[in-house]
């Protein structure tokens, strides 16, 4: 297997993020990186964080702090999860997989107080309920409406 790590944003990474592609049909559930970093550049709720595999990246999320955590959970002590998305290049060779796996790892190391972790995944959007479900994150059937239609509200307890 690759030797995958989750580690913080760094400009280093720009010239692969910037190649990222991914198909319409995927794109609508999720943000594109370039987009994302320019919002995070903005917004210092916005934790960028880059899977790699073999120090190359292969993926990308956001970890968000903000004002918009309370739609997803009435805990402070949380994080949303945000804009995941693998490389279509680099899709089905298991890394997110991997990377959701290290995330409890990676969050208690760079944000020790938070407890919980929340997204919003599409409901039209089955492989990637699918992936987050074997991943840890729990369906506890709470909903909200996204700008693409309805989204299940998962979590995982820290």
């Amino acid at each position: 297997m690759n030797n995958i790590e989750l580690v913080p944003y760094h400009c280093e990474h720009d010239a692969i993020l910037h190649t990222f592609y991914l198909p319409e049909e995927q794109k609508q559930f999720t943000g594109m990186p370039d987009d994302m970093l320019a919002l995070a550049k903005e917004d210092p709720h916005r934790h960028p964080v880059v899977i790699t595999a073999t120090g190359r990246p292969v993926g990308f999320f956001i970890l968000y702090d903000g004002d918009e955590l309370a739609n997803y959970t009435n805990t402070s002590e949380a994080l949303l999860l945000r804009a995941f998305s693998i490389h279509y290049a680099d899709q089905g060779q298991g890394f997110a997989k991997q990377g959701l796996l290290l995330l409890p790892q990676f969050i208690s190391r760079h944000f020790p107080h938070i407890r919980e972790i929340v997204l919003g995944v599409n409901a039209r959007n089955l492989s990637a309920q699918s992936l987050y479900l074997k991943c840890g994150f729990i369906d506890e059937g709470n909903t909200k409406m996204g700008q693409h239609g309805l989204q299940h509200i998962f979590k995982m307890c820290l």
